[in-house]
């Protein structure tokens, strides 16, 4: 029986799911993460509907320095009595994207508020945040410095990493450039955790 559960260990760790990067997909509802997850899939635009759960995709992206990684998304709805689910999503992710809705200047202390209480908890210490700022492409958006300090991402302190990007989810713009970001921070991450651990 021992062999048989390595032999089939071995044809798992093949399959390239075994090698994705677990990526929780948050923010208040409307804030563009669904429009997000299929620009990255399908390369278009896709009219979406409010999500009432999640949608959960496995999705190979070509970023900096012509490589290719492949990210499984866990996009969760972002209304109010969904908020709650969020902590099961994040357990043992790589890392966490945070949308907020540029322009939705007046739910900027509601968001700021549910990324602390997501990043506060014990199992979410030191992943890396990727923060989208989305929307970015109409003209009362939010600049980033001002999302930046409406999110008070300074007082995360240096145990967690992160990086706010600008961003349009409908064409794409800066997507790429934010997970080539997010990348380099888990590969960073990983580094530091295998260390800490040799030390021990």
């Amino acid at each position: 029986m021992g062999n048989g559960l390595s032999g089939q260990h071995s044809v798992l760790s093949r399959i390239p799911f075994f090698h994705s990067f677990h990526i929780a997909v948050l923010g208040l509802d409307s804030s563009g993460k669904t429009t997000v997850l299929y620009r990255l899939q399908f390369n278009e635009f896709v009219n979406t509907v409010p999500t009432k759960g999640f949608n959960a995709e496995r999705v190979k992206v070509s970023l900096g320095a012509h490589r290719a990684v492949t990210f499984h998304f866990w996009d969760v709805g972002g209304q109010e009595k969904l908020r709650p689910l969020w902590k099961s999503y994040t357990r043992c992710a790589d890392g966490i994207i945070f949308l907020v809705d540029s322009v939705d200047a007046e739910r900027m202390e509601e968001a700021k508020m549910e990324l602390h209480k997501i990043l506060n908890t014990s199992e979410n210490h030191g992943v890396p945040l990727l923060v989208m700022a989305n929307k970015q492409d109409l003209r009362n958006s939010l600049g980033l410095a001002e999302i930046e300090k409406s999110l008070a991402l300074k007082d995360l302190g240096p145990g967690t990493p992160w990086h706010i990007q600008p961003t349009c989810a409908i064409i794409g713009d800066g997507l790429r450039e934010g997970l080539d970001r997010l990348h380099d921070m888990i590969l960073k991450r990983r580094k530091v955790l295998r260390s800490q651990r040799k030390k021990r």
